[in-house]
């Protein structure tokens, strides 16, 4: 699948605070969840675009002691969208969880 986000894939991306990489995924994350079974061609590609971000978190240098926690998310935000057996998360929970982060991001501007 082509880059969705060709200009953070390019570098910008590795500029951003792991608060600002966060609150990026959980914009699309929210984008996903509001679409979450009602409307599949908006929720099919935030979905998407939430992946693409956390493998390019996950391409940080500077996060490598954090990989297993990005991944885990990587992990969860996949396992709540199927349906949440294994984790019981929803989509709403992640939503939730990387509001968090934005927040953060935007008070330290």
């Amino acid at each position: 699948m082509p880059a969705q986000h060709k200009e953070l894939a390019a570098g910008r991306w590795f500029r951003l605070t792991l608060a600002e990489q966060l609150g990026n995924i959980g914009s699309e994350v929210h984008r996903a969840a509001s679409a979450h079974n009602k409307n599949d061609s908006e929720f099919r590609p935030a979905f998407y675009r939430a992946l693409e971000l956390i493998d390019l978190t996950l391409q940080d240098p500077r996060h490598r002691g954090r990989l297993k926690e990005i991944a885990r998310l990587r992990e969860t935000l996949c396992e709540a969208a199927a349906g949440g057996a294994m984790y019981h998360s929803t989509l709403e929970d992640i939503d939730r969880y990387l509001m968090q982060f934005a927040v953060a991001a935007r008070l330290r501007r």
